[in-house]
């Protein structure tokens, strides 16, 4: 099934939301904002990759803790 480049780009931010709702220690509800994508957003925070990717891979706590803000501001 052919997803319109606008819907598709929805569709990962949803399942990085999610993900990062996981990582973050949230419950596994899918937010209001997230409903229309709820698919994704429950694929990302069960750790499913995205579909058709077969390349998404969770950023790691190394990373995560490479460009957290101490990380990315000015001295």
């Amino acid at each position: 099934m052919a997803v319109a480049k606008k819907d598709q780009e929805r569709v990962t931010y949803a399942w990085m939301y999610g993900a990062q709702a996981r990582k973050d220690g949230k419950e596994r509800g899918v937010p209001e904002y997230w409903q229309e994508f709820a698919d994704a957003w429950l694929q990302g925070f069960d750790g499913v990759p995205i579909a058709g990717t077969g390349k998404a891979k969770p950023v790691s706590d190394q990373m995560e803790a490479e460009v957290d803000e101490a990380g990315v501001s000015k001295s």
